[in-house]
């Protein structure tokens, strides 16, 4: 904000043009006269007085504000210091510090614009060297600041790692930049015009040895308010608007303005917002192009002032719109990214021949994990992170849904502890198969969001089916196996069925190296009989089973219970075709095995 209402000074001075008969000895209009602005020149010095008071106190808190000392960098990270004797001198004593900050807050330009231009404005042969003077102070104080403004974010990205915390702040903050760049070139090109015309002024009653005109206006401060389509009321200028555009405002008239034939109009503009928002627009238009609509006269400081638009437009399409094309592009990284891999996928698929259901998998799959993920792989992010650090973050990420189990209801926060720093993010998309009946176990999944099911032969023809809901687990074979002892246990268990995901799954998973360290270092937990029961009550394996022995015990007392009464009924082959059926009962309950675990 301090960058930005600096160039407003700029705006102060405007063009009025003289009433009929005013200060040219006959009855024709006179020519335009120089004023100052009171009531913008006011409102900006307010502002801007604002603004030092917030540095002021900022200034104040660096009086208070430790600091590492560089001795204390040498071995180790650094040591802070507290003692406010050796903050302030430190601060008092530095460039960069107490006298910097000083220089950036002086009240240089509302000194010049109340006490310098009134007096200035009121002596004909000073007036031309207002312009000039307006320009050198305030740019000798606006560039120390824009350094400052730089040093001040490149502190606050030391201390926090960055200026603002979203990639779409620093693409605003080059943009503003570019703005307030835009807002200086213009307001110099509106002051340079100023002068110009004064300049012309100057010439034309030089010409003229008839002319008895000033160049300031009857009252050089102007407070009055101007009505649309006329000029200053009061002594500032004219009574009337000008119904003949003088020769020095005429861009086609004799006298050549160059680069300022388009601030004519500007300068003695009735409309405050016109005088400031044009130049804004040319300051942009001419710093995107490189100054390549500009024709300047030979005049020196119109030509330096266009070589100077020319680099500094090349200086910041360099800096500032490299940094915003470096934001942007970091925004679609991520979606270049996915294009890639999706592209990379269809060749090689392409190339392979994979039938069409294969490919509409791979397809649904890799849409899922990027609308889930975001292509990233979180766990490859923090490896690399201290121990400490790495297992708080996922204590914090799976904490709340490892409780969700109810197999780990009641353990410690240790073992808890234990698991979240070992377990895998895992998804599945839809009708994709976690594990085949009779593969080897080689994780134990915890569903968190989805539906699975439970397919389990159980002879030729049968098969039990349950369905597994977020907090469910499966592969419980594992934790036996883990607690078993043995030569035996190096392979793997088998699974007991195969589960199919009915929706797009969400889910974490130990594996079984993993699962062994835990049931090794926390044995004397897993062998709580408590556990067990818990551990029976919601495994699918037992359920199955238990389900299975129902059915069969129900079937076979409704059979006991109709054989007496139909058995007079029934031929002789009706009856081999019951013991048929019986037989084949007996074979499903066989088939399907009673579970085993270590607890028994």
């Amino acid at each position: 904000m301090a960058l930005a209402v600096d160039p407003l000074f700029f705006y102060v001075l405007s063009i009025a043009g003289r009433g009929p008969g005013e200060g040219n000895g006959n009855g024709g209009w006179g020519a335009p006269c120089l004023y100052m602005d009171g009531w913008l020149a006011a409102i900006v010095t307010v502002v801007r007085t604002c603004l030092d008071t917030v540095h002021v106190m900022h200034m104040w808190l660096q009086f208070r504000l430790a600091y590492v000392s560089r001795e204390s960098l040498v071995i180790g990270c650094g040591k802070l210091v507290w003692d406010p004797r050796a903050i302030a001198s430190r601060y008092a004593r530095s460039f960069k510090g107490l006298w910097f900050d000083l220089l950036v807050i002086l009240p240089i330009p509302q000194v010049v614009v109340w006490l310098v231009i009134p007096k200035l404005v009121r002596e004909e042969k000073q007036v031309k060297l207002i312009m000039p003077l307006l320009l050198v102070i305030i740019l000798l104080q606006f560039l120390p600041k824009v350094y400052h403004s730089i040093c001040l974010m490149r502190r606050m990205r030391k201390v926090t790692g960055y200026i603002f915390g979203s990639i779409w702040w620093g693409f605003g903050l080059n943009l503003i930049a570019y703005f307030i760049a835009s807002h200086v070139a213009g307001g110099c090109w509106y002051v340079l015009a100023v002068q110009r015309v004064m300049s012309c002024l100057q010439k034309q009653c030089a010409v003229n040895p008839k002319c008895n005109s000033t160049l300031s206006c009857l009252e050089p401060v102007c407070y009055m308010l101007r009505l649309p389509g006329t000029g200053p009321k009061g002594r500032c200028g004219g009574e009337q608007p000008m119904s003949k555009i003088p020769r020095c405002l005429d861009e086609n008239g004799p006298y050549k303005f160059g680069i300022y034939s388009e601030a004519l109009p500007v300068i003695s503009s009735n409309s405050l917002s016109v005088r400031i928002l044009y130049p804004i627009f040319w300051g942009l238009l001419n710093l995107s192009t490189f100054a390549n609509e500009l024709a300047p006269t030979s005049e020196l400081l119109e030509v330096i002032f266009s070589i100077t638009i020319v680099l500094s437009g090349l200086m910041l399409f360099t800096l500032l719109v490299g940094n915003i094309q470096v934001f942007l592009h970091a925004v679609m990284v991520k979606k270049k990214k996915m294009q890639l891999r999706f592209r990379d996928i269809e060749w090689w698929m392409r190339r392979r021949q994979l039938p069409s259901h294969l490919r509409q998998r791979v397809y649904h799959f890799e849409h899922q994990r990027w609308a889930a993920l975001g292509g990233e792989d979180e766990m490859e992010l923090i490896k690399d992170l201290p121990d400490g650090l790495r297992r708080d973050i996922k204590r914090y990420l799976c904490l709340d849904l490892i409780k969700k189990v109810p197999l780990f209801h009641d353990l410690d926060d240790l073992i808890l502890d234990n698991i979240c720093d070992r377990v895998q993010p895992l998804l599945y998309s839809k009708d994709e198969k976690i594990i085949r009946e009779g593969d080897p176990v080689h994780k134990m999944v915890f569903i968190m969001q989805g539906l699975v099911r439970r397919d389990q032969n159980l002879s030729k023809g049968s098969m039990a089916s349950n369905l597994l809901e977020p907090g469910g687990f499966l592969g419980d074979e594992l934790l036996s196996w883990s607690l078993r002892r043995g030569s035996s246990t190096d392979r793997l268990p088998a699974s007991a069925a195969t589960f199919v995901c009915l929706r797009t799954t969400e889910a974490f998973g130990l594996d079984a190296g993993d699962l062994r360290y835990i049931t090794d270092h926390f044995r004397y937990r897993f062998a709580d009989d408590k556990l067990k029961r818990t551990t029976r009550y919601f495994s699918s394996n037992w359920r199955t089973w238990a389900a299975v022995n129902i059915q069969f015990a129900w079937r076979r007392h409704r059979m006991r219970i109709q054989g007496h009464a139909n058995l007079a009924t029934h031929t002789p082959a009706d009856i081999n075709g019951g013991s048929e059926k019986m037989l084949r009962r007996y074979a499903i309950m066989f088939m399907s095995l009673r579970p085993h675990d270590h607890l028994e």
